[in-house]
């Protein structure tokens, strides 16, 4: 016999699982909530951590102060490895994460690690890539910097704040395979340990451009230390952003999206696993997040739990793929 499932029956069933959930996490409360940011401060690990750890402690959401820990290296394999070898049954932690992390995991950059060692919790927006330069640069536009690269990649050195062959270097190569210049090993992209680090060596001059994302570019726009070429969105980005051209309506159609969200330990319990699903779920849906995402230039991904694992999943499988075409692993 065939079993036919009602609407009436679905409704009933989705909001026993949502009161389940609710319970399981009602049975978990951290004591001393922590939140850790692989890099150093400044980047969107930190904005990350702090803005999340911040609305949550606003909203009620959590019983005290998020503390924030910033532990740089090895472009978020510090962080990992510190997490799956010597915090793995915490369940107060939670750990930044990104497209960048999901990048060194598909590329193998993280030794002997996995991302099936750690519990994937939720996304809290996606975040689109930008190249940007000191406001006092000569270059005017991106097709200014990348005809310069092509006639001279030696003369221009992009920084970022992932390592080589991370998410911030990948970017830049699609940028500039985009425009034609097919030999992207040619390009000179320098790794820092953070977005503020990187962007502290552009206005330094050490190197000529900055590669990352809008959020953790947006404080030093705003302080009018760096201009934005590009952002790596599809169209224009609305609200403060609206003045930042695309890279696609200047003739180079690269699109870039950062996704930002948490990972937890592998060992973390049930219950408090589905309190931090629970909690960044809540946080998300308020209004106060979406002002925020709004302020800062983040873009919707509404994804939590098991969703969420098999969209990292999936992100891992495809920048492996991206990996290899582009020669950066065999």
């Amino acid at each position: 016999m065939t079993l036919k499932l009602t609407r009436k029956a679905l409704a009933a069933a989705a909001v026993l699982a949502s009161v389940a959930l609710g319970a399981q996490a009602q049975d978990f409360t951290p004591s001393n909530p922590e939140c850790i940011a692989p890099a150093n401060p400044g980047g969107g690990w930190d904005f990350t951590c702090r803005q999340v750890g911040k609305s949550l402690q606003d909203q009620g959401l959590i019983p005290s102060t998020m503390q924030v820990v910033n532990l740089a290296g090895g472009g978020g394999g510090v962080a990992f490895a510190e997490v799956v070898n010597k915090r793995n049954d915490s369940n107060d932690l939670i750990v930044a994460a990104s497209s960048a992390t999901a990048t060194r995991l598909a590329q193998g950059a993280y030794p002997g690690n996995t991302m099936d060692q750690v519990r994937w919790l939720a996304a809290v927006g996606a975040d689109y890539g930008v190249i940007a330069v000191a406001k006092d640069s000569p270059i005017k536009d991106l097709p200014g910097l990348l005809d310069q690269i092509k006639a001279d990649p030696k003369s221009v050195s992009i920084a970022g704040g992932s390592a080589v062959g991370g998410w911030d270097h990948l970017k830049v190569l699609i940028a500039t395979n985009a425009y034609g210049i097919e030999d992207v090993r040619s390009v000179k992209y320098i790794a820092f340990d953070g977005g503020g680090e990187a962007v502290t060596q552009l206005l330094a001059g050490s190197v000529q451009a900055f590669t990352g994302d809008l959020s953790e570019a947006k404080g030093f726009v705003d302080s009018g230390d760096i201009r934005i070429l590009a952002v790596l969105a599809p169209e224009r980005l609305g609200g403060e952003f609206a003045d930042i051209p695309t890279a696609k309506e200047q003739g180079v159609d690269a699109i870039g999206a950062n996704w930002r969200g948490f990972y937890a330990p592998g060992g973390m319990s049930d219950a408090a696993y589905n309190y931090w699903v629970d909690d960044i779920a809540k946080l998300y849906a308020s209004d106060e997040w979406k002002q925020i995402m709004e302020a800062n230039g983040l873009a919707p991904l509404d994804l939590q739990g098991e969703e969420f694992q098999a969209f990292v999943a999936d992100s891992v499988a495809k920048i492996e793929g991206i990996s290899r075409e582009i020669g950066i692993i065999k």
